[in-house]
């Protein structure tokens, strides 16, 4: 999918939503444990009732590894299922990978070859080589880890070397890289008061934005310093939305939810564009 196949799937839906689908099995409606594939049955109720008010869904890949051979079917159904009915939906590997060039060469084939993804999230630490086979596939998008909303992002992130922050050279020296213009970077919600020396390193690149709802990131502090000229994000929420309750009418209910994030976005396109 082309960015800008993705900025006009915002203006349509007036949303820059982006639905994470974390499936916890202890956590789904119980007479989902009787299906087949309950994850998969799970993802398809939410992405049936929610797909017109958002623009990407996001499957974080260790919610399906953790469950094996029968996790991996059902996230290879769930994107195939997106794939065919809903290929407008700008899909997002959640996988974090990252290792030395051959390596993420095998990974990226497997998640936008073989799986058939549109993105994967990828760690900067191990430097060019490591990421750069990602861009080399046409029309698929990197998500790099840039600054996270976990606690330990202190730990590493936002340290001082020779007087710059180290995310801050991951932003800078990333540009550099062969295809640089297919990546997007993770910049986390409850993070919104480092986006505006963001954007100056980045100005025109798409940021993922996960934090806002359970983490406690706040969506008109994230637009304030962090949307661009073609709004350039992708808000991202999972448990705020999918697990809104977990009885039988749990797809109604997250969609109710969905719409809430996606009402405050259209708001937040007409006051800016």
């Amino acid at each position: 999918m082309t960015t800008q196949h993705l900025i006009s799937q915002i203006k349509k839906k007036q949303s820059f939503l982006c639905i994470g689908l974390d499936v916890d099995l202890n956590k789904i409606p119980q007479h989902l444990l009787k299906e087949e594939d309950p994850i998969f049955a799970f993802n398809k109720a939410i992405i049936d009732a929610t797909h017109h008010l958002c623009v990407a869904y996001k499957p974080n890949t260790a919610f399906y590894e953790a469950y094996g051979l029968k996790g991996w079917k059902s996230l290879e159904k769930t994107i195939q299922y997106l794939n065919q009915n809903y290929p407008e939906i700008f899909t997002i590997a959640d996988a974090k990978r990252g290792d030395i060039g051959n390596t993420s060469s095998m990974y990226a084939k497997a998640f936008f070859e073989d799986l058939g993804f549109d993105s994967v999230t990828v760690a900067p630490y191990m430097g060019k080589d490591s990421v750069e086979p990602f861009l080399e596939f046409k029309e698929k998008h990197t998500i790099l880890l840039a600054l996270t909303s976990n606690a330990g992002a202190f730990d590493f992130q936002t340290k001082i070397i020779e007087g710059k922050e180290l995310y801050k050279y991951v932003l800078e020296t990333s540009q550099t890289w062969k295809n640089s213009e297919n990546l997007m970077y993770v910049v986390g919600a409850t993070k919104a008061e480092y986006l505006a020396d963001i954007r100056k390193i980045i100005p025109n690149s798409f940021l993922l934005v996960p934090g806002v709802g359970a983490q406690g990131g706040n969506l008109q502090e994230v637009c304030k310093y962090g949307m661009n000229a073609t709004v350039g994000l992708l808000i991202n929420s999972s448990r705020g939305i999918i697990y809104a309750s977990n009885d039988e009418g749990f797809a109604e209910n997250a969609a109710e939810k969905a719409q809430e994030l996606q009402l405050e976005m259209a708001v937040i396109l007409s006051e800016k564009f």
